[in-house]
Formats: structure tokens, sequence, C-alpha cells
């Protein structure tokens, strides 16, 4: 099937989830043209996908977009549903351009930009955004004998609830919030037991979303400024104390042990030569950056991650990466954090375009 003609656009961000609207709404302040193309089938990014009780661990106000504060919520801190609501709300207000569902394929270099590929369709443009997020690439360390284990696993981007794990042996394999949050509701109507690589480090019960971004925040002045600085033990991994941990806590199931050797048929060999049996394993065991798309584009190592400077690919100017963690901006992949990072992306692509106003690059 022939393609039809490539639109063409100053800017395309590839993905609509919190990083591509923060982007978004920077550019719409530029004279640029820009396009957001989306793989899901409706608003709110990787929220979609998320357990029916997940919740975020900050205050409304404190997990906000740019420009428009989320609504508060009644009953503690905002649900799922609620930010793919304000995340809905948001494209709307601003009146953001999202083409979906687009799944882009490759994107390419051409005379003067880049070539964004989907299954039967193309667009064109002079600087990419990929915002794609890492939800769609899970991450499951590998085990001696994983194939032959009878049982079932799945990974916590596909874990819904609880329920269907009555009455069975669980293990949750993790140290991280997801792994805290679904052990303690698992392990309500479940026999669970917690692998973690390490003793979990726990936070304060008074520690909330907001004093982690406040805690980021300062040490990204200090990193800009050349200062160390001592700063309370609390980074954005260690597992923050919301209601459903803290009643876990209370119930004694908030003990981990060190990981298992290797997989049975039936279950799990230990260090010591025992052996568990396991119905199933839930792996709370993280992501890598969902950049396949990208792999024609420009090298990726073995973390999944592109070179940069910024959020600018180091082998391609014209290329920039929004929302991935650490690595593309301090605390860019939470909702409020993504701010900065926005800003000082739209700011420079900006000034590139203008600054290559007939830019052929590199062919």
């Amino acid at each position: 099937m022939s393609r039809s003609q490539p639109d063409r656009f100053d800017v395309v961000i590839i993905g609509a989830g919190q990083a591509a609207l923060a982007t978004a709404y920077f550019l719409r302040r530029t004279p640029f043209s820009f396009v957001m193309l989306d793989a899901q089938e409706g608003p709110g990014g990787a929220w979609r996908h998320g357990w029916n009780s997940l919740r975020l661990f900050s205050p409304a106000t404190w997990s906000s977009l740019p420009g428009w504060m989320m609504p508060p919520t009644q009953d503690g801190y905002p649900s799922r549903n609620h930010v793919i609501d304000y995340l809905d709300r948001y494209e709307q207000r601003y009146g953001l351009e999202v083409v979906r569902p687009v799944r882009v394929t490759a994107v390419e270099r051409i005379q003067g930009g880049l070539r964004v590929s989907a299954a039967d369709r193309q667009w064109e443009a002079r600087v990419v955004v990929s915002a794609t997020g890492t939800w769609s690439n899970p991450y499951i360390p590998r085990y001696p004998d994983a194939a032959l284990f009878a049982g079932q696993q799945l990974h916590s981007a596909h874990y819904v609830e609880a329920r269907p794990f009555a009455g069975k042996n669980v293990l949750v394999v993790g140290g991280g919030n997801s792994g805290a949050q679904i052990l303690a509701e698992v392990s309500r109507v479940a026999r669970t037991t917690w692998v973690t690589p390490q003793a979990p480090l726990f936070l304060p019960d008074e520690v909330d979303g907001r004093v982690l971004f406040e805690r980021a925040t300062e040490r990204w002045k200090a990193q800009q400024q050349g200062r160390v600085i001592d700063q309370p033990v609390g980074g954005l991994g260690d597992i923050v104390m919301v209601p459903p941990v803290v009643e876990a806590r209370e119930r004694g199931v908030l003990q981990s042990v060190r990981p298992f050797e290797r997989f049975s048929r039936n279950g799990v060999i230990w260090a010591n030569g025992s052996e568990s049996l396991v119905d199933v394993v839930i792996w709370c065991t993280g992501f890598r950056p969902a950049l396949q798309h990208l792999e024609t584009l420009v090298p990726i190592d073995r973390e999944g991650r592109v070179e940069v400077q910024g959020t600018r690919s180091i082998q391609e100017p014209r290329l920039r990466l929004v929302g991935y963690g650490e690595w593309t901006g301090s605390a860019s992949a939470t909702l409020i954090g993504v701010t900065r990072t926005a800003r000082s992306t739209a700011s420079e692509i900006a000034a590139f375009l203008s600054a290559h106003p007939t830019d052929n690059g590199p062919g």
C-alpha cells in the first residue's frame, strides 16, 4: 500500500503523556508548529495502565503540570483515574493537537530534518521530541530455569487488582514503591513473600512526594552551583508510607527476604537449597526507556539509554528526549518534576529552529 505525502511540522512530539504535554505547553508559546503522536487509544499516557488502586503520593497541588493546577481530591491523594481525567482535560484546555492511536516505528534522517514513520503514515519535522516514557518496556531480570516454572508470571505494568490471586502463594519481587504497594494489596488475600535485593528503605510517615520533590530540587540547585549538600536520606525511589503501606506494616507483612537462586517447576530455590512453592510471581522490577523507534537513528546503550547533553541527543542535535528519568532531567519522570525540563527543552528547541531557518543538517 502506498503512503500519502508526509505531514510537515517544525516539531513532532512522540508520546502524549505528562512529559509530552508539559513540553507542548511551552512550545505553544513559540511561533513554531508541532503535533503530538500518541500510541494510546485515549488521553492519560502510562496512567491508563496503572493498577486500579494506584494513587499518587503527593497532594494534587504538588502533582501538577505547568499552567493549570490539578484539581484537588476529597479523599486524600489523587487516584489513577483522577490523574487520567486531569491529563485529558489538560489536552482540551490548551487545544493540543494529538493524533492517536499512532505507534511510531522509526525515526530517520532526511534532507533538512527527520522523518517519523508509523505503519501507514509519515511526518517530517525539523526537530523530534521523544517522550514515550518507559511503561511499554517493562524489565524482568533473568533467573536460571525461569522457563521451567509452571506458575504465572506478570509484571507490575500488567497488574490490575489483587482479587485473581486470592488464596495463592505469591512472590512479589522488587523493593520500590510499586513493590510495596502491590505487596500491601495482595497480602490481604494471598500468602505473600516479598523479595528485594536489600532491605527496603522506608521514609518517615510524614514524608510524601512533595518533600521528595523539594529535596530533589535542592540537589539540582546544588549541582548547578557546584555544591555538595548533606541532605536527609530520601530519594524518589525510597518507599513512601502511603496509607495502604502503613496498614501493611501494622499487619507485619513488610518484611522482605533476599533474592532466590533459581526457579523450579513449582516454585523457587533459595540460597540455602530449600524450595518454596509459588503460584504467581509479580515482578515489580522497573522499566527501561521505550526507545525502540530510535534504534536506526542513534546508538542505544546497554541500559537502554541515548547519550544526551541535557535532553539533546549528542549524535543527533535535532532529537530531544524528555521524561525518561534523571538522565534526561532531575525528577523529569514525575508530574511536577517534568516542568523544569520541559521549559528548558522548549526554549532550546525554539533557539535551535531560529538559528537554523533552512537547516539541511547532515543528510
